[in-house]
């Protein structure tokens, strides 16, 4: 489903005639038809970021250590994407795409928390903004498809594919590039363009869904 974005004067930004409440991520009661301006999810998201911090909404990128020339450029530009909309990245840590998105994310000024198997954080790659050790080993890829509210993964591996079962059982969107594995429930993109719009789509979703559930309707009376 493409959902409707539009934006007020005051960059107050509106999902589908509803207003968005970006520190709780959820969708208030609906507003008079004609509100606000139509704009693209990119130009709502820049103009949030503006006006409030959006380190809470956490993006997982996932995909293997030895990963081809491609991939690395793909993980890079959309490290940079993500940190332009001021998202938060999560990720294994490590090198491969792990290393080029959280590269990609500091070069756009953004902030990437690597989530890392081992007990120590200068295993972290020099791009990572928070290092968290686990001492958890393979283990911790349950902790990264948890922590994010949407996973992208860019190609793939068995640890890789780990992530987006991970992602799938606890409802999360899963986004593929790059090769990314051929699973049920994936949505693949054909370019980091592509999957941005689709992982804005998604949070739009979890915002419209989160306003929908019923402690928040109870709340609003």
């Amino acid at each position: 489903m493409s959902h409707i974005f539009t934006l007020g004067t005051d960059d107050t930004v509106f999902i589908n005639g509803a207003r968005l409440d970006p520190l709780a991520w959820r969708t208030d009661a609906p507003v008079p038809a004609g509100t606000g301006q139509p704009v693209s999810a990119q130009v709502a998201m820049k103009a949030l970021s503006r006006r409030f911090p959006l380190r809470h909404l956490v993006v997982g990128v996932i995909g293997p250590r030895e990963a081809t020339a491609a991939q690395v450029s793909t993980a890079e530009a959309l490290g940079e994407a993500l940190g332009v909309l001021g998202v938060t990245v999560i990720c294994g840590g490590r090198s491969g795409v792990m290393e080029a998105v959280c590269k990609g994310v500091s070069a756009a000024g953004g902030l990437a928390i690597g989530i890392l198997p081992g007990s120590t954080p200068d295993e972290a790659n020099p791009f990572v903004g928070i290092p968290l050790p686990t001492g958890l080993g393979e283990a911790r890829n349950m902790i990264i498809a948890k922590s994010a509210r949407v996973l992208i993964a860019v190609g793939g591996s068995y640890g890789t594919l780990t992530e987006v079962a991970y992602g799938l059982h606890f409802g999360k969107a899963v986004i593929g590039l790059s090769d990314a594995p051929r699973v049920e429930g994936v949505q693949h993109a054909d370019s980091v363009g592509a999957a941005i719009r689709l992982m804005l789509e998604a949070l739009a979703a979890a915002a419209i869904a989160a306003g929908q559930a019923p402690d928040c309707k109870s709340s609003s009376r």
